[in-house]
């Protein structure tokens, strides 16, 4: 600790430039206004969190499977009465496949795309400013812990202290400085799971809403597919 102490006083009396004393000014600012970000942050993250659960938990077709099936079998009416009550992007690529039905099983594919270019936004709302937060917050807590510790070093080359007296102004400074650390972490981690969750749940959701349109058009094809050679037929007989 005495060379510390030596450090401290060593720096305090030397000569600044006018940069460095400016700059020093500015960081011998309390940290705890790091952690009021932090806090702010940390009850934004948990309200976007609930409210992308609730919305992924309401905005999906929990039988899916089963509408898949009825598709191969060609139900169309079926699936078109249960997909009707439902909201997401399922139901959404269901009734607009199934409403153009009539021009073909390429115009469906090209509807199925289109609206799945459309609905993926709103499920991935929200999501950049989990994953930003989650890479973000301990580097913010990091800032705040060297504001912290600069100060702490600055009190203790002014006051001179020695022995204990010393010794318990500088652990009770650094102490205090990396509460911002472990509550930067501490914003970090439900953000970074959170998003990995949503995004895991979008990609099933996105294979779900694909097989829907690949049984959909996979069972139109095989709808049309017998008449084709018998036109042909037809055309050779005459």
């Amino acid at each position: 600790m005495t060379s510390f102490l030596l450090l401290a006083q060593m720096g305090h009396n030397a000569q600044l430039g006018w940069l460095s004393r400016k700059l020093l000014g500015v960081t011998l600012t309390s940290a705890e206004w790091v952690l009021w970000v932090l806090v702010v942050l940390s009850v934004l993250s948990i309200a976007l969190m609930l409210e992308r659960a609730v919305y992924f938990a309401t905005h999906r077709l929990p039988n899916s499977e089963e509408l898949a099936v009825r598709l191969a079998r060609g139900e169309l009416e079926a699936v078109r009465t249960a997909a009707g009550k439902h909201k997401g992007m399922e139901a959404a690529v269901l009734r607009e496949a199934l409403a153009s039905v009539e021009q073909g099983a390429d115009t469906v594919e090209q509807v199925i795309a289109s609206t799945v270019a459309r609905e993926r936004p709103q499920y991935e709302r929200y999501l950049s400013f989990l994953g930003t937060l989650g890479n973000n917050a301990p580097f913010i807590g990091l800032f705040g812990t060297v504001l912290g510790i600069i100060k702490a070093f600055n009190d203790l080359g002014n006051m001179g202290a020695k022995g204990a007296s010393m010794q318990q102004t500088v652990m009770s400074g650094i102490s205090e400085a990396l509460v911002a650390t472990a509550v930067g972490l501490a914003v970090a981690i439900p953000a970074v799971v959170a998003f990995n969750v949503f995004n895991r749940q979008l990609k099933t959701l996105t294979s779900r809403t694909n097989a829907l349109g690949h049984a959909l058009v996979g069972s139109l094809r095989a709808q049309r597919g017998p008449s084709a050679p018998r036109a042909v037929a037809s055309g050779e007989a005459r």
